[in-house]
């Protein structure tokens, strides 16, 4: 026999068909980095009909989490007929392509739902488990300890004739499994597509577990991007945080200023003028201006909390009092239900005075008509820890639900004339003492719930 009929015999040419295969399934693998497009890549060559390999081929992934084998993907021979070959003339250079419209049709096949909602448990009991993962070999289901194994009840009802399992492995790990087997004709599975199967399956494990890892270098790329972004935005708004704090600083002063020259005309000028009706317009809104700017200045600065063993019923009673005047001008009927004892916590009492003092104002502010106010305190356990509970309800018709999960973050308002600082500034001093402040809606108001830690012992405080 010469070199030429060695050439043209029937095994060379198998030979060269294999090759041939080979490389492209090889230059296939290096053509994408989306996991996606090549897990329907490889599927597809098993089961195309140019390969003559296989008729239908199901992919499952390893999840390290859950420490299960997940249905990806499953590809019919019906569905691979879209395998387009590209590049060189050469077909040793040459790879396959598919169209975005051909993995979307494969994809929403029904066989492949069903093959991404069925989970394999990894463990040594089922045999095609113990050979594929974890002995890292070929499985038949003709194979004696399979064929009458009751375990392998998944893949079975997927693959109701004969079937085989070879596993995808990346640097002697078992990251998943094809499965294939020949539905339409239950043709037998021959050790030589076997054999190359496991070649391609090789190929396949080491482009899947690259497509990954590119996968989670671009997710980690775009959390970076992502900080780097909310970095560089909390830096801009550090920067012009200092800034107004600055200004209100700078503005405070004059501010005082006016406000006093235009106190000291208001004295002087006839109440029935129209020119003590302008000056009293200016001390009202120099006040508030103050007002404001103070707000500015306390939120901007670092707090520095004073510890010290403080009442709290006799914070909250001192609020009251101070707003004794706001109660008279507006109608408004408060109660408060204290302790015979008292409840001490370890705090600052001017910040926590001021939560409660702007609490209260911004209850009455809610009832320009009239209304009533209720406090209520009284001790409770919260794990473990004892701790005081501080209830206060108004009857101003409650906080808008679509507004009530905000009015803790900063320049929120919904006052027309306000900051939106007062209940940050509030939140930032419970929470700076270790407790906690919420707000809800009742039937007829708002009710806020302030819950603060007590000193287990107050003996010789």
């Amino acid at each position: 026999m010469n070199a030429h009929e060695v050439l043209q015999s029937p095994e060379s040419a198998h030979r060269m068909s294999e090759l041939t295969l080979l490389y492209q399934f090889s230059n296939t693998m290096l053509s994408t980095m989306r996991l996606n497009k090549l897990t329907h890549l490889v599927l597809t060559a098993i089961t195309s009909p140019s390969s003559q390999l296989f008729e239908r081929a199901l992919l499952f992934l390893r999840n390290e989490k859950t420490d299960v084998l997940q249905g990806m993907l499953a590809v019919t021979r019906r569905l691979s007929s879209g395998l387009q070959i590209v590049g060189s003339q050469d077909a040793l250079e040459s790879r396959w392509e598919i169209s975005d419209e051909t993995i979307a049709e494969q994809r929403s096949a029904e066989f492949c739902a069903q093959v991404r909602l069925t989970r394999l448990e990894v463990d040594a009991v089922c045999p095609v488990i113990q050979r594929v993962v974890f002995e890292r070999g070929i499985c038949h289901s003709d194979e004696a300890h399979c064929h009458i194994c009751p375990t392998c009840t998944a893949v079975r009802e997927l693959c109701q004739g004969r079937f085989a399992a070879v596993p995808l492995v990346s640097r002697d790990v078992t990251i998943g499994m094809i499965v294939v087997d020949n539905p339409d004709t239950d043709s037998e599975i021959s050790s030589v597509n076997l054999h190359f199967l496991q070649l391609l399956a090789n190929q396949a494990g080491m482009a899947i577990e690259n497509s990954m890892l590119y996968t989670r270098i671009e997710d980690a790329n775009a959390n970076l991007r992502y900080a780097r972004e909310r970095l560089l935005h909390g830096e801009r708004l550090a920067s012009i945080g200092e800034m107004a704090a600055n200004l209100a600083h700078e503005l405070k002063n004059p501010l005082i200023t006016i406000g006093g020259f235009a106190g000291r005309l208001l004295k002087s000028l006839p109440a029935s003028t129209r020119e003590h009706g302008y000056a009293d317009t200016i001390v009202s809104e120099v006040g508030r201006l103050e007002l404001m700017l103070t707000e500015i200045l306390d939120f901007s600065r670092k707090p520095t909390i004073c510890f010290c063993p403080c009442d709290i019923v006799g914070i909250i009673s001192d609020s009251l009092a101070n707003c004794a005047t706001a109660f008279e001008d507006r109608n408004i009927a408060a109660s408060f239900s204290g302790s015979d004892v008292p409840l001490i916590l370890l705090g600052d009492s001017h910040q926590i005075k001021q939560v409660f003092l702007n609490l209260i104002l911004n209850s009455c502010d809610a009832m320009p008509d009239g209304g009533r106010l209720e406090l209520r305190v009284r001790k409770s356990q919260r794990d473990g820890a004892s701790v005081v509970v501080v209830t206060l309800e108004d009857s101003g018709g409650g906080i808008p639900d679509n507004m009530l999960s905000q009015i803790f973050n900063p320049f929120f308002t919904t006052k027309h004339h306000g900051t939106g600082l007062g209940l940050a500034i509030a939140n930032r001093i419970i929470v700076n003492h270790l407790g906690s402040i919420q707000a809800h809606n009742t039937e007829n108001g708002a009710l806020f719930t302030i819950v603060l830690p007590l000193v287990e012992d107050t003996e010789g405080m």
